[in-house]
């Protein structure tokens, strides 16, 4: 199985995302994760993607595109692939599926959570990580403890992306473009929408009841 996790920045996407790989024996594809992982190694496009994200604007399809070819073409990755925040605009989604089509790969079902601007704040506001195990955290609804971090709490950071400013402008520009994207997807494969407001756990039983009960899923 292959799915599409949607969802405006601080929605989840990336906890959910974990989770369902994890419960499934999924891979997870963040085009963010691949696009900070590119920053750290500090190539020039590496240099050139911090540029464009401290700017809150979205990095070009051209280089999430080459990115994304690694994992989809990998055979081991076969119908295994959670899409983390792509496609996020009608072009990526035609990157995608020439992508999908290129390597034998078939999208099986959408999902997007649905999240209020004011509560995105508040979770854009208190999130943390480690630098360390790169485990997440929120302030305000899941600090680290000595119970849910094994690491030492001098590593806990707050991302260089995470000032509420770049994350409205990003929350707004998600709403903008990706409002054609979720129309499509809505159209042509199994859609399903998740209030994002309410709790991690919450959010993953829906989710979780959603992928159980999907007739392809094996």
């Amino acid at each position: 199985m292959n799915l599409i996790l949607f969802g405006p920045p601080g929605a989840g996407k990336g906890t959910q995302a974990t989770l369902i790989c994890k419960e499934f024996n999924l891979i997870q594809i963040s085009t963010g994760d691949l696009l900070r992982s590119e920053i750290k190694k500090k190539t020039n496009l590496g240099k050139k993607i911090d540029l464009i994200i401290n700017k809150g604007s979205l990095v070009p399809d051209n280089i999430v595109s080459k990115l994304l070819i690694n994992s989809i073409s990998h055979s081991n990755n076969s119908n295994k692939l959670v899409f983390d925040g792509y496609p996020r605009n009608m072009s990526q989604v035609k990157n995608l599926n020439y992508l999908m089509n290129k390597y034998h790969q078939k999208l099986s079902v959408v999902i997007s959570l649905k999240v209020e601007k004011d509560i995105i704040k508040k979770r854009i506001e208190g999130r943390l990580f480690c630098s360390i195990c790169q485990k997440t955290f929120n302030k305000f609804f899941n600090p680290p403890t000595v119970e849910n971090h094994m690491c030492d709490n001098i590593n806990i950071k707050k991302r260089t992306d995470d000032n509420l400013e770049t994350i409205i402008k990003r929350f707004d520009t998600y709403v903008k473009k990706t409002k054609p994207v979720l129309k499509y997807y809505k159209k042509n494969f199994n859609f399903y929408e998740i209030d994002g407001n309410d709790n991690i756990n919450e959010i993953s039983n829906k989710i979780r009841v959603i992928l159980s009960n999907l007739s392809n899923w094996h």
